[in-house]
């Protein structure tokens, strides 16, 4: 079955917005957890708009206390400065299961693209060898379509994430299998270079049964925006729920169909 990790980003932007400490992060991410949520995933910004380094460190003791996997997302080229440590710093001091790295700017709304090997490659080397020395397993955020997608093998890295964006607008257009087929066959080309996959972004519970199934490889999907909101409606508790049926109803069909 797909591991999912749920991103509790938008829990501290609420909380934000008001001051204080309502909503609790922890306490959302403990209910995740709770209902059967793999692990838990935030992406700490240097402007620390929704989760901060404090956050950060409770999240760690969580999860470990849980036994699950915590994903800590971010760039790792971005400077340091008040409030924000550094990726790699953030790193050190919660030691998270797996850092995604992810190429975006500090203006930027959410991440909308993947790394250019061409330009990132030699950046990056360094950076991964640094956090596998801290035990972090490290993924790269990728475009589905890449050319050159084993350079992330080349380079050090252990896993990929597909940035699922335009997969999700097409689903949502209801002309999905372009875009589909582009994931699998990054997908495909990834594994062959001895790379593990992983998705994120967009995903939500309309388009995430027919992704899965399709996908081969797929070890876990990172889910925060669409999930939130959709337990504004239904409660946190029964929407992990609802995402795990569906994670688990699609691994069971492309078993079925791995089996014809």
């Amino acid at each position: 079955m797909t591991a999912l990790s749920v991103n509790v980003n938008k829990i501290a932007v609420l909380r934000n917005s008001r001051g204080g400490n309502d909503p609790d992060v922890v306490r959302a991410a403990r209910t995740c957890l709770e209902a059967g949520a793999h692990g838990i995933t935030v992406h700490p910004r240097p402007d620390a708009r929704h989760v901060r380094a404090g956050d950060v460190a409770a999240l760690a003791e969580l999860t470990r206390a849980h036994g699950v996997e915590f994903n800590l997302e971010g760039n790792p080229f971005a400077p340091p400065r008040v409030g924000y440590p550094g990726f790699a710093a953030l790193c050190a001091q919660a030691r998270p299961a797996q850092a995604t790295l992810v190429p975006d700017s500090d203006g930027q709304l959410t991440s909308d693209h993947g790394f250019d090997f061409d330009r990132d490659s030699e950046r990056l080397r360094p950076r991964i060898a640094e956090l596998k020395a801290l035990g972090c397993r490290v993924s790269l955020f990728v475009d589905a379509g890449v050319t050159d997608v084993a350079r992330a093998a080349d380079i050090g890295a252990d896993r990929i994430e597909l940035y699922t964006g335009p997969y999700a607008e097409a689903h949502a257009r209801g002309d999905a299998a372009a875009a589909l087929a582009l994931c699998v066959e990054t997908a495909e080309h990834a594994r062959s270079a001895g790379l593990q996959v992983n998705a994120g972004h967009d995903l939500n519970q309309d388009n995430l049964g027919e992704f899965v199934r399709a996908v081969p490889g797929l070890l876990e999907v990172s889910i925060g925006h669409a999930l939130i909101g959709e337990a504004l409606y239904a409660g946190l508790e029964r929407t992990v729920r609802a995402y795990l049926d569906i994670l688990r109803d699609a691994g069971a069909a492309r078993r079925v169909d791995s089996g014809r």
